[in-house]
């Protein structure tokens, strides 16, 4: 099976490198890795061209965000299965691409997903937070809550008959698009329960109090557009559940 990784990019040079070696260093070996760069002015495409041909293929032009570039990728891609992988995230071992595949094969499932950690941006050995998936069932997208997004691998099939992400979203395409994939045309999915990528802390979503807001309200919006009942103060019950995530931390993380 092969395995297309998008990585969304822009001006992304302090971080980009640490994505792309965690893809090329991946132990399985029949991936197809596909970089967007929204023309950075930094040096971020003079990093990536420094893979040269271990990179599939390098797009660079200007888009309309995140995820117009992640929708480019996705249009690019070739394998049977796809994952995203944003330019400050990296897998958080080896095996992670052969363990999904694993999965898909095992499970003849549609999707497959884990957990993830937050570092420090300039100590990725220290987690301040452990996201894990393993209660996710789609009754809970209600309650703002989803498979951690990084992690989530999808057959590319479910891109050509359910659509992409919805590039008028500012911070939740990726909600919309899993409550869209998983609830409303109810895909199958198996939780892989292992640490698979880490995220630096400081993304869109938690960089500020104005943009959880419009996070919570996008949330709001994609569980409506998906038929899905709930409210801002429903959503926002949520937090109450992140605290534990920064104290508790997962069994085991391979190295």
């Amino acid at each position: 099976m092969k395995v297309s990784i998008i990585t969304a990019s822009y001006n992304s040079a302090e971080t980009i490198g640490d994505t792309i070696n965690s893809v090329l260093e991946q132990d399985y070996d029949d991936v197809e890795y596909i970089i967007v760069d929204g023309s950075s002015s930094d040096q971020t495409l003079n990093i990536v061209r420094n893979f040269g041909d271990r990179i599939s293929h390098i797009i660079s032009e200007p888009d309309g965000g995140m995820y117009d570039a992640m929708n480019k990728g996705i249009s690019k891609a070739t394998g049977e299965i796809v994952g995203i992988l944003n330019s400050d995230d990296f897998y958080a071992h080896s095996s992670v691409i052969s363990s999904v595949v694993k999965a898909f094969k095992r499970e003849q499932v549609d999707s497959v997903f884990g957990d993830l950690v937050y570092v420090k941006p300039h100590n990725l050995s220290r987690i301040v937070r452990y996201y894990s998936s393993a209660s996710f069932e789609p009754s809970l997208f209600s309650k703002g809550w989803m498979p951690a997004h990084p992690t989530f691998f999808v057959k590319r099939s479910a891109y050509l008959q359910y659509g992409l992400f919805q590039t008028d979203y500012e911070i939740a395409a990726d909600y919309e698009l899993l409550t869209r994939f998983l609830a409303k045309h109810q895909l199958s999915y198996k939780y892989l329960p292992e640490v698979m990528v880490k995220m630096r802390t400081g993304g869109a979503s938690t960089i500020s109090f104005k943009s959880n807001w419009i996070l919570n309200k996008e949330i709001v919006r994609a569980c409506s557009e998906n038929d899905i009942k709930t409210s801002l103060p429903i959503v926002f019950l949520k937090y109450f559940k992140k605290v534990f995530q920064l104290v508790k931390r997962p069994n085991a993380l391979k190295a």
